[in-house]
Formats: structure tokens, C-alpha cells, sequence
């Protein structure tokens, strides 16, 4: 908030000028709308962002009516609103969100999403807000599926509500047809009104509140794929024998969520495997690549010690050969903790597995 030695000279007219008392100037008596419009204007001539929009349409409609009836304000009125509003400001310690609805965004991701599904249900699409802001915050896919899903004049608003980079990239979701038939539909856009706008935004929203909640947050054959992974090798190779046999579409995709040992050098990228070798614990690395001795395994070995400062390549050969045969279960065991150091380097984002374009044949 400005001094008031700093605040803006407001020319006085003599109608408004304020009346004295003992020699000195009395501000205005004024009601709390007059107070309000006096500092909405003062902040926007002040080059102050308000979201003035924000406010139901008959409290703007009133602050409109009320800055077009106050004429002029002499400088000793503006100083004791801002002193006033000044000192309101200071008494404040906490704000809360208005409503629920934006109490619900506030703690997006801190409560159960059944709970927050719960409360917008029992209280409607939107208590406050803009349903558009929460159709806003919604990844590609879904905004794509909405789209696909409604009518072609439907889309293009949604379309025109977005953000550019996320416009284009819903186009880039979307078949080709559709997507140019949306594209131009957008061009008939131009007479919607507002409150048309509006109402497709609250139709698109409620349909999130009548989404059911998932219990996995992972897909069936992602699920599968990671039982899979932490299986021994015959089970893992039995169990997609079997889902080949009982649904074969499936196994497919089981088949390409699953990442095993004989995976790496198809799925890591070479700069990795520094990342790697550091995340496995020495004695762990060296049963794995002593047992990595079959067709399937061997060449796994090589990557990785072919990816390695050559030092350390030539001493763990060295290892290995001291080593000599290695049990299978154990040799298992420890090519399945190497593959865990991966998911779990994947996970924290310091690596990125290469996706396969094919589902892998049977191990």
C-alpha cells in the first residue's frame, strides 16, 4: 500500500470539497460499496491486476453502478479510505479458500480422490469457480476422449478454452478427420455467448464427478507385467504360455510391460549403465553377470561390461572367473535386483527406459 504522501492528487470540485471542522479538512462520510469502489479504483489506476471477474455478476454490476455515481474524491477522503484499508489488511492473518469448490482444488492431492468425489457429488458440479479451470488441468488423453466423445461445435469450445500448447496437442490426439472437422467448426465459434460457454463447461465438468473413481492406478496388464517381473523365469514363461492360450490380445500387452534381466540391452541406453552399476551392490553385480552365461543372458553381460570404464570391466572379468559356477537360484536372485535398481532408477526419473514398438517373444 502507497505513503500518502505518494498517492494520487485528485483534482477537487467544490461540490465534493469536504467540510471543515476546528480548521481542519473531515473526509467524507461514505458506505462500505463507496469504500470499495474508491479502492478499486485507486489500485487500477495504480496498474493493479484484480480479478474483478471472479465476482458473482451482481456485485460487479453494483461496483460498476457505484463508480459511475461518485463524481470526484478530494485527498483527504482518499487518504483516510486508504488508512482504513490499509489498516484491514493488516488484521488479517489467514484466508481461506471461498467455497468448496475451491477448497476441493486447494487440496487436490492431499485427500483420497473417493473423498473429493464424495464432497463434489453431495454438493454439486461447482459451489464457486470456474468449471473450466479444472476441464484446464486435465491430461491430453482424457481432454481427447472428451472430445471424441461430444458433438463437433462441443469440441471446438473446448478447443478454444485451452491454452495453445495444449490445444495443439489434443489435436495431435485426435484422428485426423475429426480433428480437422473440429478445427473448423472453431470458426463458427465466434457468436457464443458466455453464458453458452459457461454451461458447456459445467456439462463437461459433471461429467468428471460421475467418472468412478479406479482402485489401481496402474492398468491390469502393467500390474501383471510387474508380478511377472519378480517371478523366476519359468513361472513368468508359464503364466504367459497360459494367458496366450486364454487371451492373447492381453499376453501382448503383459508382454510389453515386462522388463527382466535379458531386457537390458534392448531397453537401457549405454549412458546409463555407469547409473547402474553404481545402484547394485558390488557382490550383486558379480553373481549376475557370473550367471549370465546362457543364450539369453550372455549378451547382457557383455553390454554392460562393454559400457563400463574398461578398469572396471577388466577387474570384474577377473571376478567372474575366480567365481566360477554360480547356483541358478542365486544367479536369479541377483539379476532380479538389477533389474529392481533400474525400475527404481525409472522411477526417480534419473533414467528412461527405451519403449519397445513390439511385444518381446517368450523368454
Amino acid at each position: 500500500m502507497q505513503d500518502k504522501a505518494s498517492l494520487p492528487q485528485l483534482p477537487m470540485a467544490q461540490s465534493s470539497r469536504a467540510p471543515q471542522i476546528g480548521g481542519t479538512v473531515a473526509p467524507r462520510a461514505l458506505n462500505s460499496r463507496a469504500k470499495a469502489a474508491i479502492v478499486v479504483r485507486l489500485l487500477l489506476s495504480e496498474g493493479a491486476d484484480l480479478p474483478i471477474e471472479d465476482l458473482p455478476d451482481d456485485l460487479q454490476a453494483k461496483l460498476i453502478q457505484q463508480m459511475g455515481s461518485m463524481g470526484l474524491v478530494d485527498r483527504h477522503t482518499l487518504a483516510s479510505v486508504v488508512e482504513e484499508f490499509a489498516g484491514a489488511l493488516d488484521g488479517v492473518g489467514l484466508a481461506f479458500p471461498k467455497g468448496l469448490a475451491e477448497a476441493l482444488a486447494q487440496m487436490d492431492g492431499k485427500i483420497s480422490p473417493q473423498t473429493a468425489a464424495r464432497l463434489r457429488k453431495e454438493a454439486g458440479v461447482r459451489q464457486a469457480g470456474d468449471p473450466w479451470s479444472r476441464l484446464k488441468a486435465l491430461p491430453v488423453s482424457d481432454l481427447a476422449a472428451m472430445a471424441q466423445a461430444e458433438s463437433i461445435e462441443v469440441a471446438a469450445v473446448l478447443l478454444s478454452k485451452l491454452d495453445t500448447a495444449k490445444a495443439a496437442a489434443l489435436l495431435g490426439e485426435l484422428p485426423g478427420q475429426l480433428a480437422r472437422k473440429i478445427t473448423y467448426a472453431v470458426s463458427r465459434t465466434g457468436k457464443v455467448t458466455p453464458d453458452a460457454v459457461d454451461r458447456i463447461g459445467l456439462s463437461l465438468a459433471s461429467q468428471l464427478d460421475h467418472k468412478p473413481i479406479l482402485a489401481f492406478d496402474e492398468g491390469p496388464e502393467a500390474r501383471v507385467g510387474a508380478i511377472l517381473n519378480q517371478s523366476a523365469a519359468a513361472t513368468r514363461n508359464d503364466m504367459l504360455t497360459g494367458l496366450d492360450e486364454t487371451d492373447a490380445s492381453f499376453a501382448t500387452m503383459v508382454r510389453k510391460s515386462i522388463f527382466t534381466f535379458a531386457h537390458i540391452p534392448a531397453r537401457v541406453q549405454s549412458r546409463d549403465v555407469p547409473k547402474i552399476i553404481r545402484a547394485v551392490e558390488p557382490a550383486t553385480l558379480l553373481t549376475a553377470l557370473a550367471a549370465a552365461t546362457d543364450e539369453e543372458t550372455a549378451p547382457v553381460a557383455e553390454f554392460l561390461l562393454s559400457n563400463m570404464s574398461t578398469r572396471m570391466a577388466d577387474n570384474l572379468r577377473e571376478e567372474i572367473t575366480e567365481k566360477g559356477t554360480v547356483k541358478p537360484r542365486d544367479g536369479e536372485a541377483a539379476m532380479t535386483e538389477v533389474v529392481a535398481a533400474i525400475r527404481a532408477q525409472e522411477q526417480a526419473g534419473e533414467l528412461e527406459l527405451i519403449v519397445p514398438e513390439d511385444a518381446d517373444g517368450d523368454e
